[in-house]
């Protein structure tokens, strides 16, 4: 496996855990399928890094958990967004 594969392969994880987490933090039910979960996910995962290492919080001893929050916090909100745009649809 090359190592763009393995990049690839772990932003895909990645993005699937944030965008599952912030999918969790949503209240009731989302009508968005799994592809757009984990989509949501991975721009909600560079994203926060970007905003994370903006405010210097990217870098620290031990879990970035400021940097998790914000990418939770980064999916929570797209997830939502997503869910009222499908609903609209409807």
């Amino acid at each position: 496996m090359e190592i763009t594969g393995i990049i690839s392969a772990i932003v895909i994880v990645i993005g699937i855990v944030i965008g599952v987490l912030g999918r969790l933090v949503v209240p009731g039910r989302q009508h968005i399928g799994v592809l757009w979960t984990i989509v949501v996910g991975i721009v909600a995962a560079l994203v926060g890094a970007a905003i994370a290492a903006g405010l210097g919080v990217a870098d620290t001893n031990g879990v970035d958990w400021i940097e998790w929050l914000i990418q939770i916090g980064l999916a929570a909100v797209g997830v939502a967004a997503l869910d009222r745009a499908m609903a609209g649809r409807r």
